[in-house]
């Protein structure tokens, strides 16, 4: 189970910054309005740096002709 960190709007603006530093090393903050969840910031999906190599399915399927 992932823990998430919950802080209100204040916290957030005051300390916006440090909340991110958090978010890159993949953690979720929960940002709330006095004390009551509003929204979520969680890290995004890393793109890739390579395509992928074709051929990874080979045999695994077969494609019919309909």
């Amino acid at each position: 189970m992932r823990i998430m960190i919950e802080i209100n709007i204040h916290e957030a603006k005051t300390h916006l910054s440090r909340y991110l530093a958090k978010v890159a090393k993949g953690e979720t903050i929960i940002v709330c309005n006095r004390n009551v969840p509003i929204a979520e910031i969680r890290p995004l999906l890393q793109r890739r740096s390579k395509q992928r190599p074709l051929g990874l399915a080979t045999g695994e399927f077969v494609v019919t002709k309909g």
